[in-house]
């Protein structure tokens, strides 16, 4: 069986009439081998066809000759390709199907034989290329369709495949530039403009192929030295319009594909290749002498000489520039391999005639050194290291110097390309930035020492760097009053991303950051550090940008996070940590860590006293004697502040970074760096919070401590004494409360003998300036109290009432007679003197009235330590209720209600004391602004749950009237209101009242009168017309009063609305009438209900 050779694809297997894969093998094995029989068979068909030139006639020509073998085939070619051929050349207006038909049997026939003669080739060469141009304007393609066109361009092809070695070079002689300049253009024309993909690979295949460059798998002539200059010089004419219309496809639509691209890239390099080739241009004597009397053929022949040489390498650097900005980041990685070849092929043939393509070139290839693909990147790999070992550039320089003037130039036009180019395309220049580093590797450091290269690369880099400040939620986003718990989410979720000014992708900034560590691993340490620490201070502008750059040196100097090929010797710890200190120092030091970072009235008012002066810790003494003023502006723009809150953002990073870099080493910088961290912890500002939060996780793993409670109580001992020292000079230390702040938040109760005497001399210096830094303390003694009630939890009693309700399981007829009996007398006067008796008991033991002996007083045990701390901050408290500063007032309530829940372990202690707070609480809720009514509802309820025989008295007398009578007031407001009313003041405050008024009842055990005066406020807001929320919150009210006195709700909800009428068990029983009985469901029915169904359960 004899198997077809030819490795394209036929347009004749493509037609409706080709026969199977099996016919064909059938066909194959009864073909006629002898020339004679084929030839007495084809001939009946051929006569036939050049008579009656119809679509039938060809089929069945087409047909026939599948029937004769090859060999056969190739004695008869011209006889049967003549009938085709003749069809071809009548002149007359033939249909596409018999022209396409007709291309297809003489693809076929090229396909299985060898074109011999030059005239043949010539000949079919222009006859296929006419049915491709337009008979108005040959040098375009025809208006024809697509199977029409692929056939010719597969006839093409198989013509290319088929001519033989001595003529198909007579095809490029100057003779025949004119008809193969035709045929280039249609070829161009066709790959650019033709919409199918099919069509414009196969165009730029038939090209690939005038180069004796084809693709496919077959065999190929190939060329010695002297037909590739033959083929040079011919295609040297084509060069411009070749390399231009195929720079057009290779940047054109994305959507065309990777196969076009990839084939339109390959015909690019290879005719760049073929006609800059080194070996034909070094000796110009050795170019073949044109023949004479080519007339104007003659004219359109390309002198090769230097100045042609150095006019086209400039031109075509400009064209590479635009292939390599549309592929070197190309969706698709056969494109990006294909560019790697490209530069590979170019290097190795054309480096001396191409010149001003060998910087692009490399760069095209250094930027593809960290290419995402495997095969992609260990090709660019092997190629670059290649390079670098055998080859020298341009004489005497040497592949590093033309690396790093390239790095050097890139440098120069990288801020100019950032704010130009596309999130893609600066992502290229990055890595080739990169890329440029990577190679050079220890050569880097050599780099580097030129101050011309340093400088130009660090300009770049703080240009490029630049933070885009303009957010207002920076400024506006506030830390929560209270911090974050010990156990808070991991900190790496708490990171704020960046917003630069000259990008969006994180990916660009990722790879700044190995750029940086790049340069800190191969760089000189010193060098760098000392560039950049200059920069830090010279520029405000560049600050923030030179403090980023450093934190990335400092990791890639210690290895971390660096991505690298060739390793160097390691930096010395020595120099690693004198490098760290360094920064840490200027990073820490007056002027860089307490800036300024809001404006707001608030903020100036609590810090006003502490405007002179910003200064460091105890642990930095040094910088104590130089203090300078910094002042809190008025004017400070949002982006000013912006800048400041990101710098110390930064910096914090950094240390966190330099933590890590260093490990267990970093240990030594633990006292001069805690301090600073933990007042950043404490700012305001919640970007500086979360930073610096993340900065005290990153010193925690780095020195081996598994939480920050640990690494605060194990450093707790000099981090107090310095807060000891600097509350005795708060004016020059102000931010050492917020450093206690922190410790008592992120510490446990191990802390607390140690941090006692610390909270006397607040205590004291509170006592000393109530006025002017109560705000201050007041925050300290916040986080003091709320971690003595997370360390000490308190358990809160049931109330008497509750648990009397439990152990009641049935009702006992006789003892409630029993008890109906003694109500009576007692009633008509009975039993006066003893209900009397029962009064006095109820007076409180603990009256300031009462005199104790001072023996009994030495007689009591010491308090513990979260006792008598409580019992002294509560003290300072009901001193500051009456504060006239509204937030002061807000804090000390919660410092208070605080306080109540720590001493709700020692009622004598916690009695005495709300004795005493009870008159300045009262007018809290009575006579003050509604915030603070609000709080101070809370701290009611907070001590109804342990001094309820205490308040229930003062509640019912002082507070319960004025309570419900603002519910009554404001519920005809809210049933009426529409969902705006939500976030008004009056609604919080119903809200609030109502949710605390029940528990705060059942815990006061409420009777009688009480108990009325709390239901017939709440009953409007059963109502369905009041808001969602406070009909809940109303339930829940009715839900407590239920366990104080069951009977009495029963009865109150059945006279708002009685569902059912109650028969009397006997006929001498008087009928029971309820005033809710027989009344229509109305806007309390659907609650009342609902209270009514819970009670009978």
């Amino acid at each position: 069986m004899t198997i077809c050779s030819k490795s394209h694809i036929c347009v004749f297997c493509s037609t409706e009439n080709c026969m199977s894969s099996a016919d064909c093998c059938n066909s194959r094995m009864r073909q006629i081998d002898e020339p004679s029989l084929a030839f007495a068979f084809l001939r009946p068909t051929c006569v036939k066809l050049t008579k009656e030139q119809t679509v039938r006639n060809v089929q069945q020509l087409n047909l026939q000759l599948k029937e004769v073998s090859d060999t056969a085939l190739q004695q008869l070619q011209e006889y049967v390709l003549f009938p085709l051929r003749f069809v071809l050349k009548t002149p007359s207006i033939k249909k596409e199907s018999l022209i396409q038909v007709v291309v297809e049997g003489i693809g076929y026939v090229l396909g299985t034989t060898c074109v011999l003669s030059w005239e043949l080739l010539r000949e079919l060469f222009s006859e296929l290329c006419l049915c491709l141009s337009s008979p108005l304007d040959p040098g375009k393609p025809a208006l024809i369709s697509e199977e029409l066109k692929a056939a010719v361009l597969c006839g093409l092809d198989a013509l290319l495949h088929a001519a033989s070695g001595d003529i198909i070079f007579e095809l490029y002689k100057p003779a025949m530039l004119p008809g193969l300049g035709a045929a280039v253009s249609l070829l161009l024309a066709l790959g650019e403009q033709e919409k199918s993909r099919k069509i414009q690979a196969a165009a730029l295949k038939v090209l690939l192929m005038m180069l004796f460059k084809c693709d496919c798998p077959e065999l190929h002539l190939t060329t010695d030295q002297e037909k590739s200059r033959t083929l040079g010089s011919t295609f040297a004419c084509f060069l411009p319009g070749i390399a231009r219309a195929v720079t057009r496809v290779i940047t054109g639509d994305v959507r065309q594909g990777h196969v076009v691209t990839i084939r339109a890239i390959r015909v690019w390099y290879q005719t760049v290749g073929l006609v800059m080739a080194d070996e034909q241009l070094s000796n110009s004597k050795a170019v073949e002498q044109p023949e004479t009397d080519l007339g104007k053929a003659g004219e359109l022949l390309v002198k090769r000489t230097l100045t042609w040489k150095k006019d086209t390498s400039e031109k075509l650097a400009i064209l590479l520039k635009k292939i390599i900005s549309c592929t070197s980041a190309h969706q698709h990685w056969k494109v990006r391999l294909e560019m790697v070849i490209l530069s590979e092929h170019l290097l190795s043939t054309c480096k001396e005639s191409l010149g001003d393509c060998v910087s692009p070139l490399l760069e095209a290839l250094v930027g593809m050194v960290n290419d995402e693909t495997p095969t992609v990147r260990d090709k660019c790999c092997a190629v670059l290291e290649n390079m670098a070992l055998n080859r020298q550039e341009d004489g005497n320089q040497t592949f590093t110097n033309v690396l790093s003037e390239n790095l050097h130039s890139l440098a120069t036009s990288l801020p100019r390309l950032m704010r130009t180019s596309d999130d893609q395309h600066k992502l290229f220049i990055l890595s080739v930035f990169h890329g440029y580093l990577k190679i050079l590797g220890l050569q880097v450091s050599v780099v580097l020492n030129s101050a011309t290269h340093l400088q130009r690369i660090s300009k770049a880099l703080v240009q490029v760097l630049e933070l885009d400040v303009t957010d207002v939620h920076i400024v506006e986003e506030r830390s929560s009053s209270s911090l974050a718990d010990t156990d808070a989410v991991p900190h790496e979720t708490h990171t704020q991303r960046k917003h630069f000014l000259y990008f969006t992708d994180a990916k660009i900034f990722l790879s700044l950051q190995q750029i940086c560590r790049l340069l800190g691993y191969y760089g000189n340490l010193y060098l760098l550090v000392d560039h950049f620490m200059d920069l830090y201070r010279e520029s405000l502008a560049y600050r923030k940008q030179c403090a980023m750059i450093l934190n990335e040196i400092i990791c890639g100097a210690a290895g971390v996070g660096v991505a690298v090929t060739l390793e160097r010797d390691p930096v010395s710890r020595d120099d690693l940590k004198s490098a760290v200190m360094s920064i840490i120092e200027e990073y820490i030091s007056l002027n860089n860590w307490h800036l300024t970072t809001n404006s707001e009235g608030v903020d100036r008012d609590e810090d006003r006293h502490f405007e002179q002066s910003r200064v460091l810790p105890i642990a930095n003494n040094a910088q104590s004697t130089n203090i300078h003023f910094l002042q809190v502006t008025k004017h400070s723009t949002i982006s000013q502040l912006n800048s400041n809150i990101w710098q110390i953002c930064i910096q914090l990073e950094g240390i966190g970074s330099f933590a890590l870099a260093l490990g267990r080493d970093f240990q030594l910088f633990l006292m001069t760096v805690l301090y600073p961290i933990l007042e950043k912890v404490g700012d305001k500002t919640m970007l500086i919070s979360q930073s610096a939060l993340c900065s005290m996780w990153d010193v925690c793993h780095a020195c081996g401590y598994s939480s920050l409670k640990e690494l605060i109580n194990f450093n707790s001992d000099y981090l107090l004494n310095d807060i000891s020292l600097n509350l005795q000079r708060l004016s020059l230390h102000p931010h050492a409360p917020q450093v206690l702040a922190v410790m008592f938040c992120y510490s446990d109760s191990s802390l607390l003998p140690l941090v006692d005497d610390v909270v006397q001399d607040v205590l004291a210096s509170l006592d000393q300036s109530y006025d002017e830094r109560a705000p201050v303390f007041c925050a300290v003694l916040h986080s003091l109290m709320k971690a003595l009630v997370r360390w000490f939890p308190a358990k809160i009693k049931e109330p008497s009432s509750l648990t009397g309700a439990k152990s009641q399981n049935s009702l006992d007829i006789r003892q409630f007679l029993l008890d109906y009996y003694r109500l009576k007398k007692q009633a008509e006067g009975c039993l006066e003197e003893e209900e009397d008796e029962k009064l006095d008991t109820e007076v409180p033991s603990f009256a300031p009235e009462c005199d104790m002996d001072e023996e009994d007083v030495n007689m009591k045990p010491a308090l513990p330590v979260n006792i008598s701390m409580a019992k002294a901050v509560m003290e300072r408290c009901i001193h500051l209720l009456s504060h006239p500063s509204l937030l002061l007032r807000l804090k000390v309530l919660d410092v208070l209600e605080l306080c109540v829940c720590v001493l709700t372990a020692d009622e004598d202690v916690l009695l005495p004391l709300s004795h005493r707070c009870w008159p300045a609480l009262l007018n809290r809720l009575t006579n003050d602004d509604p915030l603070a009514v609000l709080r101070a509802f809370r701290v009611l309820c907070t001590l109804g749950e342990t001094c309820g025989d205490f308040l229930r008295r003062r509640v019912s007398k002082d507070v319960l009237p004025r309570l419900t009578a603002m519910l009554l007031k404001q519920a005809p407001v809210s049933a009426r209101s529409g969902p705006v009313y939500s976030h008004t003041l009056a609604y919080k405050l119903q809200l609030a009242v109502l949710q605390g008024l029940g528990s705060l009842s059942l815990r006061l055990d409420l009777v009688d009168g009480d108990l009325d005066l709390v239901s017939e406020a709440c009953l409007p807001y059963l109502s369905c017309r009041q808001p969602l929320q406070l009909q809940e919150a109303c339930l829940s009210v009715f839900r407590h009063l239920v366990q104080v006195d069951p009977d009495r709700v029963w009865f109150l909800l059945n006279e708002v609305y009685c569902p059912h009428s109650y028969q009397p068990p006997h006929e001498d029983l008087p009928k029971v009438w309820l005033s809710g009985m027989g009344q229509e469901k109305n806007e309390h029915t659907h609650n009342v209900l609902k209270l009514l169904e819970a009670i009978a359960d």
